[in-house]
């Protein structure tokens, strides 16, 4: 292969070495969790199938050990286990706990062991002298026991590869949920490119065989393919798992952000008890239920200067045409910013609330999120409670 062809190695394995780091917290939690283990090592043979792989690291290898060619048998038996966890996998997500399930997962772990164990017998039995760093397959396909070396992995490969294409075709139907069926589809493209690979390495050793030389199919095209191969299935893995709390993330981070008008508004209200302080690297559902809690604790305090009649005619004065959820989410704003300055101002508060001023103080603690959604337009709450003032004042003072 020449020198100057590039295959962007760093990348895919900076990212599945970085899908392993951010799993680490998970892994320490939850060790004991069998899909946690799995997802671990298939994250941890991807990563090191492509760190073993890497040119410099084949030269590295052979330099430190002074054995030519030893990066062949250790990329091989990753990508061998890797195959192996990965169908695995696939049958713990298909099919409930069962002792059959449990019978052809061990045959599985057998046989792919079986395949690692004559990868590195047929490794040390073979003649290879001439360290080659990108047409190892291709040079050494005529060498006795190198030869079954490579047909031993490339055969490996490809049955994980139909085998699991099978698996997920037939399941690809029952799938409902959507994170779980994205990952689906990251699996079948995955493996189906993992064939692409097989095929066009077992093309050129063919090749070979037959007396030509169409080497630059095994240097040059399939490489990418594995690549893309060992970053889609590893995604097709991490993506039903890591999906659901990304999504859980977001729509915490847009609820925390969205009660951030509301908390600021209330947070001087002194509530009985104070609430514990969280800091920044505290997880962010933790963080967002103090908030929630805050503002609760507030409004609490509050709900003897919330005024009913104050909500309705707010309600009346929002602009026509105005949805009937943001109007009333309006008017209850303005209501809370009433009950706001009236208890700045140390306006005396009833000792004890009626049935009415309960009901409306529940009702406002049930909508908090529009009432922040509101306070986001404090132009319009303040118009709004302008006119209201305004028109109580001179309702009044009216002879």
């Amino acid at each position: 292969m020449s020198a100057h062809f590039h295959i962007p190695y760093a990348l895919p394995t900076a990212c599945l070495a970085i899908a392993l780091l951010l799993k680490l917290p998970t892994i320490v939690r939850a060790w004991r969790d069998p899909n946690v283990k799995a997802t671990t090592l298939l994250l941890a043979f991807a990563t090191a199938v492509l760190v073993v792989i890497t040119p410099v690291n084949i030269e590295r290898l052979n330099q430190l050990t002074g054995v030519p060619n030893i990066a062949s048998p250790w990329a091989y038996s990753f990508l061998t286990a890797f195959g192996a966890t990965a169908l695995t996998m696939i049958m713990r997500w298909r099919e409930e706990p069962s002792a059959r399930r449990r019978r052809r997962m061990r045959a599985i772990y057998s046989v792919y062991a079986g395949v690692i164990v004559m990868l590195w017998v047929t490794f040390l039995l073979a003649h290879v002298p001439e360290p080659r760093i990108y047409d190892l397959d291709t040079y050494y396909a005529s060498t006795p026991w190198m030869s079954e070396h490579i047909l031993l992995y490339l055969g490996a490969h490809m049955a994980t590869s139909l085998v699991a294409t099978y698996m997920l075709i037939k399941w690809f139907a029952e799938v409902e949920n959507r994170w779980l069926k994205s990952g689906v589809v990251f699996l079948q493209l995955g493996f189906a490119s993992g064939l692409v690979f097989d095929v066009v390495k077992l093309i050129a050793i063919g090749a070979r065989w037959s007396g030509h030389d169409w080497d630059g199919l095994s240097t040059h095209v399939a490489p990418p393919f594995a690549l893309l191969s060992g970053v889609l299935v590893a995604m097709g893995f991490i993506v039903p798992q890591a999906g659901p709390l990304l999504q859980k993330w977001v729509r915490d981070r847009r609820e925390y952000w969205r009660l951030r008008s509301l908390w600021r508004a209330v947070r001087e209200v002194t509530p009985s008890t104070a609430p514990p302080r969280f800091g920044l690297w505290v997880p962010l559902d933790l963080r967002l239920i103090q908030r929630q809690q805050r503002i609760y604790d507030a409004l609490r305090v509050l709900a003897p200067y919330f005024d009913q009649d104050l909500y309705q005619r707010a309600r009346r004065e929002t602009p026509a045409g105005c949805p009937e959820e943001k109007a009333s989410a309006v008017a209850r704003a303005v209501t809370v910013r009433a009950a706001l300055d009236a208890h700045r101002a140390g306006t005396p508060s009833p000792d004890s609330l009626t049935p009415r001023q309960l009901e409306f103080g529940t009702d406002i603690h049930e909508h908090i999120d529009t009432i922040a959604r509101a306070l986001h337009h404090p132009r319009l709450v303040d118009s709004i409670r302008q006119r209201v003032t305004s028109t109580e004042s001179v309702d009044t003072h009216a002879p």
